[in-house]
């Protein structure tokens, strides 16, 4: 490939033909396991060994009908959970899909941006700070690339990276400094590279079974859980082994009885469903945020971000819709322009005296530039840093040329853009004579320049004068870019960045977006804090943040330079910290000092991030969230959350579904729980008074299954119930077993434990044989559970206050509940195993009356917490 092609890039044809040929820049994906291995894997839990020793204790019993029962309770159980994990794994290969990464190419000329799967051998690839490398390349052209490549060799620090240099074919990769390689990280500088391998042909591709092979561990929210549900059991184990210890005291029971009555109240107790309930309520969260544009990448995120006390957010793109505009534009001899128009496109016009040092200003700004401009497709269509863009389309509306701006202007060097330095610079050949153009903060900007240009005139400078300008386009809450030129020797452009001529500024403003102040609102509601981490300076941050109403005219804004020397004074700098909500002129360590320090100070902080230099601070926070439309590949990987429209209200509506599912948890728990813990008490009550076993073991699984079996997986899809920000967020450290449902399962377990064996004494007292006693006693146990799960759709709220069909899923199953156990008393074998008779409409009646008794409890409990709690 020549020099003018590698320049051009591909044609689209023949990246197309390439692309049939090679195939998709993709790496293989771990290889999903079968049906038939997940199914199989249903059956490795502690909860399923319970189950196979009970049914191998039936058949040695010679209760075949029993443990036949438990056998397809088995069964069942396994195909419900593969279906669920099935279900899991589909929705994480969606979600994969909607995070394609993306990287920008040359073709026909002109640089695009194009899905990483769609790179082709011969490309002609971009690579700017924060991009991940999509293929192998060598390169061509690069200013202070810095590569990480840890991933490949191992090497903690970034590699530096040149051209030009011969590297033999067989070095290691750590040697090959002319290339980089797909999946590193660009962390510095800017390269251009031709691609030399895709996919499987990449160094990563060569080792791709170890990287799909890569593991993600549990989330410690699962772990908390499994370790929560093992005491639960372990507890359970202690009480049914008091009870059989009470039993063989007391007398009156066979140990064949006492066993299967063992081994079923177990197995009736011990929460299995949990894990699953669990798992469903995350992966429902997961699909309600990805609808609001929240994209989780890691599961525990779902319900991190619900626990959220504290969000550091950037400004623009976050608050602000990320489209500047140059509005206003200051000569140092203090010529003003009125510039109006939107976005990118060039319309607008431009109010003040023509003048030839608004137009010199104006070229600065677009070669010091690395964004491009076009008309394609009947709309304009940019590429790039939005600071790069407005300089663009600011010369549109001058009525200049880009192309030939460019054309006449050989650029020779190029000083990138990176957050550290808060400038860029090209140097370029300008006829007989070479220029060096450089736009920037006005305080770099300032600090490079001795001169300035006063009409036809260059003068000492008015730093005095020129701050005065600058701070008259700040409170306006603009973003001030400066320029300034030179005219260079030849030496390195990054060696003459000072004796400049300052050349004025511009004032661009970034609208905040329509939603953000409302969302912001929401969040002092619900107790979380915001405080605002930008570069910009001072004055519009707090220009902004006023709008915004994070702060009045009288709070203070807190800038990197004030935390520098507390530093360097030796104060501490939390108390610097702590009591701002406005920050300025931050740099990426020092965004990592403010995060640690919320943090410190018993925060559950969230932190918003685009670029490379905010890295740290999301690996810092406790949930990380990257923006999807401008956020770097680094960026992206480091968080928890992708943001797909980089808005802040997104990450509040993704807060308050966080919340929803953890209130879901709760109300699951709650009902497992206290279930279990009532058919512990009846079966003391009845070993207490003397009485028959209540129920046997096969009717103990059948009230497990009907009981619990559909409920608490429909609890999970309970949408909020409204109100959820406007309560304070929970501690980090809260419990999941908390005091509020220890209470409840205490009141609902003796409600409803005591009244079956109120129940089951009297109906053995009324001559009612021990069948019949059991069977009108499970009848009555299984309309406490549908009313108790009807009753968990809410902590606080009336049951009657809850729109009945929200939950359409939890309203079908209790009814199909109550008609599985009836059809089951009318069908000759299953009635048999489960002896079970048919209850007359009459015993239903009444059985129902008792039931209701727990609906009225409950509610009047929940009448007492909403008291309490006003």
């Amino acid at each position: 490939m020549d020099h003018s092609t590698k320049e051009l890039g591909l044609t689209q044809q023949d990246a197309k033909k390439r692309l049939q040929i090679h195939g998709p820049n993709l790496l293989p994906e771990p290889a999903l396991p079968s049906i038939f291995s997940i199914f199989i894997h249903q059956f490795l839990s502690p909860f399923i060994y319970i189950l196979v020793i009970a049914a191998t204790a039936s058949f040695l019993l010679a209760q075949i009908p029993s443990g036949i029962f438990i056998c397809v309770v088995l069964l069942l159980n396994a195909g419900i959970g593969t279906v669920q994990e099935y279900s899991a794994q589909r929705s994480a290969g969606a979600l994969r899909s909607m995070i394609r990464g993306s990287t920008h190419v040359v073709r026909d000329g002109i640089a695009q941006k194009i899905q990483v799967d769609e790179v082709v051998p011969g490309d002609l690839v971009l690579l700017s700070s924060g991009d991940k490398v999509p293929a192998d390349v060598t390169l061509i052209n690069c200013q202070s690339l810095a590569v990480d490549e840890s991933m490949l060799t191992g090497e903690s620090l970034a590699v530096s990276k040149t051209v030009n240099v011969d590297v033999m074919s067989n070095a290691p990769l750590s040697d090959r400094v002319n290339e980089c390689f797909a999946g590193t990280i660009i962390t510095h500088g800017r390269g251009q590279g031709i691609v030399d391998a895709t996919g499987l042909d990449t160094q990563i591709g060569n080792i791709a079974k170890q990287v799909t092979a890569e593991r993600l561990s549990e989330p410690p929210l699962m772990i908390r859980i499994r370790h929560f549900t093992y005491q639960v059991a372990l507890a359970i184990f202690i009480a049914i082994a008091l009870l059989a210890s009470l039993m063989l005291i007391k007398g009156g029971y066979t140990t064949e009885g006492i066993l299967l009555m063992t081994i079923g109240l177990a197995v009736s107790t011990i929460p299995e469903g949990l894990p699953a309930a669990l798992t469903v309520a995350l992966a429902i969260g997961m699909r309600r945020m990805a609808k609001l544009n929240v994209i989780i990448r890691k599961l525990i995120a779902v319900e991190a971000l619900g626990s959220c006390t504290f969000i550091c957010s950037d400004k623009t793109g976050t608050l602000t819709v990320n489209e500047l505009t140059i509005r206003e534009a200051i000569l140092p001899d203090g010529s003003c322009y009125q510039i109006s128009g939107e976005g990118v496109t060039p319309g607008g016009e431009i109010h003040g005296d023509d003048s030839e040092r608004l137009r010199s200003l104006c070229i600065t700004g677009v070669l010091a530039n690395e964004s491009h401009l076009d008309y394609s497709g009947g709309e304009w269509v940019s590429d790039g840093d939005i600071v790069d863009v407005a300089f663009l389309v600011f010369a549109k509306k001058l009525g200049l040329s880009l192309k030939q701006i460019n054309q006449q202007r050989q650029r020779l060097d190029l000083i990138p853009y990176e957050s550290e330095r808060a400038f860029s610079g090209s140097l370029n050949r300008d006829g007989n004579q070479t220029c060096l153009y450089v736009k920037g903060s006005p305080e770099k900007v300032l600090s490079m320049s001795s001169h300035m240009l006063c009409g036809n005139d260059v003068v000492p400078i008015d730093t005095a004068g020129i701050e005065q300008q600058f701070i008259h386009l700040a409170r306006q809450g603009y973003r001030v870019i400066a320029l300034a030129r030179r005219q260079a020797n030849g030496e390195p452009a990054e060696q003459q960045l000072n004796q400049m001529t300052f050349l004025g500024m511009v004032g661009m403003i970034d609208p905040v977006r329509p939603e953000a102040y409302a969302a912001i609102q929401r969040c002092l509601d619900g107790g979380i804090q915001v405080a605002m981490v930008t570069g910009d300076h001072p004055d519009t941050a707090k220009a902004i943040a006023m709008e915004l109403g994070l702060c009045d005219s009288t709070q203070s804004v807190v800038t990197g330079p004030m935390i520098q020397d507390a530093m360097r004074a030796g104060r501490p700098i939390d108390e610097l910290i702590l009591p701002a909500r406005i920050f300025a002129r931050i740099e990426p360590k020092q965004k990592e000092q403010i995060v640690n320090t919320f943090i410190r100070h018993r925060n559950f902080v969230a932190v918003t991030g685009d670029g490379v230099n905010d890295a740290p601070a999301l690996r810092q926070s406790n949930v990380g969230i990257a923006m999807g439309k401008r956020g770097t590949d680094l960026a992206r990987e480091t968080a928890d959350i992708i943001i797909t429209d980089d808005n802040f209200a997104s990450i509040v509506n993704g807060i308050e579904q966080g919340r929803v599912v953890y209130n879901n948890i709760r109300k699951v728990i709650a009902l497992l729980i206290a279930t279990g813990f009532s058919a512990i008490l009846l079966f003391f009550g009845c070993v207490l008074a003397g009485l028959p076993m209540p129920m046997i073991a096969v009717q103990l699984l059948w009230l497990n299954l009907i009981a619990n079996g559909i409920q608490d997986v429909a609890l999970a899809f309970e949408p909020k119930e409204g109100g959820e920000l406007n309560k304070p967020p929970r501690s980090p450290s809260e419990p999941i077993f908390d005091k509020r449902i220890i209470e409840h399962v205490i009141l609902t377990g003796v409600v409803m434990g005591g009244l079956a064996f109120t129940v089951y004494y009297f109906l053995l007292q009324q001559g009612e044989t021990v069948e019949s006693a059991r069977n009108l006693t499970l009848m009555l146990m299984i309309l406490f559970g549908n009313i108790h799960a009807l009753n968990s759709r809410s902590e606080t709220k009336s049951l009657f206050s809850i729109p009945l069909f929200s939950n359409s899923l939890l309203v079908i199953a209790v009814p199909l509940a109550q008609l599985l156990h009836i059809s089951a008393s009318y069908l000759p074998v299953l009635s048999d195993v489960l002896q079970l008779q048919p209850v007359t409409l009459s015993q239903w009646s009444w059985l129902l009356l008792i039931a209701l008794n727990l609906l009225l409890i409950e509610e009047i409990h929940k009448y007492w917490r909403r008291k309490n709690q006003e």
